[in-house]
């Protein structure tokens, strides 16, 4: 009884304090300039770019060190998963317990405080020490969890502050987690008074409950809250056939399928009868990559496997095959192995030595589009068939990707029956209907298809045809410009898309058994989401049959010849384009009734793209730069127009004398002797905001028309279907002249498709001049 006056005395005191001990309120959120949803690794890139601006040594505010101490403390805060967590339920940013006087003093409030009676079910004692990390929100869930949810099963717990009953599961969750996470399952707690929407988002109603979710899907965990119960509930999660049990009889079929799979085959060698449930979650991760198989060594039926690749019983061991069934490609062995050298295992051996190219994901893994100058990837290629007689050639082309060291060279084939439109492209015999086999060297340059080539040889597998292409890659090395052919490369169409089906089906058998596990355990409420998907799809899947029954099939045939004009005006390529709006570039001419809008007074961040030319030279080369600038027009920055130099010589010649230093031009002699500057075929990208200017000088790649056939001048006009070369302006003696004259004027604007490149990334020189030139340089005289 004595002990209750000091407590009431030290109550009011915490109370009447307050005032004086509160003082005005950091958020780190506001000091950093982040978001609540802000993930570690961005509150840790603003952090450091803040410390550097503030940092007293460098910045010479007066305020500098108090910001630079602000942004410091601000830190800590966000980046402690437990001071995070604090911060966000009570507003707390110190140390002291978020009840204190701190955060509510300054309000004469009094808060009741659990914790002071020593309550057992003070929520934040006992679950955020271990759970705060774990903690989703409703953003996250549906941005990181879901997404992910199809590599790895995640585990969640739904709970609340004042959940009885979830005191009592505590310890053996907390065992579980460390178990789970361990093997790279995901790991979620949902606090059912935070996040409220979430919780009806899962179709929680009730704490605690148990849930897993993979590929997106929920499932409810019903039974009694023990380690077994929970481990076999994470392995239910998993399809059923991820890994498949490999024996002496079955040994060759599995592993031979690799060229239908075209995929590498894994093998687990291990003692026990059942399938580790770490293995598992490795197949379910890499199902896309990799073909696994389980090999059970107390088997007598593995006697002779065992002995083939002499396995040592005493510690896990895993094979990897891939085209050579014979001998593994890699292997590793070790007791107790951990999740991080499996994946690390597995991510360096994902792939066939020479794959075949089936899908559009693969080849954007295999042949990915250069990031930056330094990082190139090529990718050499090999047209070819699956008929027998042409099995010779793949083995000599798949022997010499076996030999290849090179980080950035990767081998890959495709049979030209199932990949017709980009064979199409790459071939250089197009008249052919079957043609031979050819090897490809490509490098693609952007996501929308974008890809320089270069043909090699006619393949047959000699050794003359394997020293030319080792030749060619040792150039490629020293000088990537001999991929002197460009194209825009079709969307690959997917061979496997029958096997959607079998997927299909497999998917509604695990639909239908949690259904009925759902009605076993009368858990209505957790199964109207389902039901309610399952309804939904059916209502969308039969009133588009109705629509599709009903409609007009006029629709579809414009929509199809759309889709093949627009892709035949990008180079000639059957691929559709994406990023274009139109299937076509609108080009202006720059006069003096539009210089002010399109140039003086062109807005900030636009530029305008202008091709210089002559009246003789105007169709040639207005052809040939609406097809190196296609790909760019789906900027809105971007604006393109002509200048007749017939017209308005005096103007360019006023705006070269501003720019100086780009005055490295070709001059030839008139018949007075004059110097005379020919600025057909020159591009300039003008900035009117910021004056400045970048120049694109013609390169001539066709030299000589004698010592070209028709197939290399072909090839110096970029590769495309249908492009002005030889083939169609035939040269005459009567009109020599003429036909060199025309070729040199198409060529100018070879590799204007990589400068407009450079224009993008911003590394282009930039020539500033004090003012644009009058409008009286641009009016025609008359």
């Amino acid at each position: 009884m004595s002990l209750q006056p000091l407590t009431i005395v030290v109550v009011l005191s915490v109370v009447l304090l307050g005032p004086t001990q509160g003082g005005p309120k950091m958020d780190p959120y506001k000091v950093l300039g982040v978001t609540r949803s802000a993930s570690q690794a961005e509150i840790k890139k603003v952090y450091k770019r803040l410390a550097k601006e503030w940092h007293p040594d460098k910045n010479r505010n007066p305020g500098a060190e108090d910001m630079f101490i602000k942004i410091t403390k601000s830190y800590e805060i966000l980046s402690s998963e437990d001071k995070r967590a604090n911060y966000d339920r009570y507003g707390q940013t110190d140390d002291t317990h978020p009840y204190g006087a701190g955060r509510y003093g300054h309000r004469h409030d009094f808060y009741f405080d659990e914790s002071f009676f020593d309550f057992p079910f003070n929520g934040k004692n006992h679950r955020d020490s271990t759970d705060s990390k774990y903690t989703l929100h409703f953003n996250q869930y549906v941005n990181d969890v879901v997404p992910d949810s199809s590599r790895r099963p995640y585990l969640i717990k739904i709970t609340s502050d004042w959940c009885f009953s979830c005191i009592h599961i505590e310890p053996v969750w907390k065992e579980v987690v460390h178990e789970m996470e361990s093997l790279g399952v995901g790991i979620g707690v949902v606090d059912v008074g935070y996040e409220r929407r979430l919780a009806n988002h899962l179709g929680a109603h009730r704490t605690p409950s148990i849930l897993g979710v993979i590929n997106g899907k929920v499932t409810f965990f019903h039974y009694a809250v023990a380690k077994e119960h929970l481990r076999q509930f994470v392995e239910d999660l998993l399809p059923q056939r991820l890994v498949e049990r490999v024996t002496d009889k079955n040994d060759l079929q599995f592993l031979n399928g690799w060229h239908e799979l075209n995929k590498p085959h894994v093998l687990l060698f291990d003692e026990v009868p059942v399938v580790p449930l770490l293995y598992k979650l490795t197949a379910f991760a890499y199902k896309d990559y990799l073909q696994f198989g389980y090999v059970d060594q107390g088997l007598s039926e593995t006697a002779n496997l065992q002995k083939q690749f002499n396995i040592n019983t005493y510690a896990p061991t895993i094979l990897v095959f891939k085209e050579n069934i014979d001998k593994p490609a890699d292997i590793i062995q070790a007791k107790g192995m951990k999740k991080q050298i499996i994946d690390e295992f597995m991510s360096n051996n994902k792939f066939l030595l020479a794959p075949r190219l089936v899908n559009q994901k693969l080849f954007d893994e295999l042949c990915p589009v250069k990031q930056f100058h330094r990082r190139r990837k090529y990718c050499v290629l090999l047209i070819t068939s699956d008929e027998e007689v042409f099995s010779f050639g793949n083995q000599a082309f798949l022997s010499f990707a076996s030999t290849n060291a090179k980080e950035v060279v990767r081998f890959a084939y495709v049979y030209q029956r199932f990949q017709q439109p980009l064979c199409d492209i790459l071939m250089q015999n197009k008249d052919s209907p079957q043609s031979p086999p050819q090897v490809v060297i490509l490098e693609r340059r952007n996501a929308a298809g974008k890809a320089f080539f270069k043909p090699v040889t006619a393949w047959n597998g000699s050794e003359e045809d394997k020293q030319l292409l080792l030749d060619e890659l040792e150039r490629l090395q020293k000088d990537p410009s001999i991929l002197i052919h460009d194209a825009m490369l079709p969307e690959l169409n997917n061979e496997f898309a029958s096997m959607f089906v079998i997927r299909w089906i497999y998917a509604s058998y695990d639909y239908l058994s949690e259904v009925i596990d759902d009605i076993l355990h009368n858990n209505w409420r957790e199964m109207m989401p389902l039901l309610s998907l399952i309804f939904s799809a059916l209502f969308i899947l039969f009133g588009t049959v109705v629509i599709q029954a009903f409609s007009d099939s006029r629709d579809d045939k414009q929509t199809k010849s759309k889709a093949k004009d627009g892709a035949t005006a990008e180079n000639g390529s059957s691929g559709v384009y994406r990023p274009p709006k139109k299937n076509f570039v609108e080009v202006t001419e720059l006069t003096d009734i539009n210089y002010i809008s399109n140039l003086v007074k062109l807005r900030p961040g636009h530029m305008n793209i202008v091709l210089v030319l002559t009246d003789t030279s105007k169709n040639i080369l207005l052809s040939k730069f609406a097809k190196e600038v296609y790909s760019f027009t789906g900027s809105i920055t971007l604006h393109f127009s002509f200048l007749n130099i017939d017209k308005h010589s005096e103007w360019m010649s006023t705006l070269m004398e501003y720019a100086q230093d780009a005055m490295h031009i070709d001059t030839d002699e008139d018949d007075g002797g004059n110097r005379k500057v020919d600025y057909t075929g020159y591009v300039l990208a003008l900035n009117g905001h910021k004056r400045y200017l970048s120049l694109f000088k013609p390169v001539y790649t066709g030299e000589d028309l004698d010592s070209k056939s028709s197939e290399d001048e072909g090839a110096a006009s970029g590769g495309r279907p249908k492009s002005s070369s030889r083939d169609d302006h035939p040269p005459r003696k009567s009109g020599r002249s003429r036909s060199i004259s025309t070729l040199q004027i198409h060529h100018k604007l070879d590799r204007l498709g990589l400068w407009m490149e450079r224009l993008m990334e911003g590394t282009l020189p930039r020539y500033y001049i004090p003012a644009w030139p009058g409008l009286d340089k641009i009016t025609p005289s008359k």
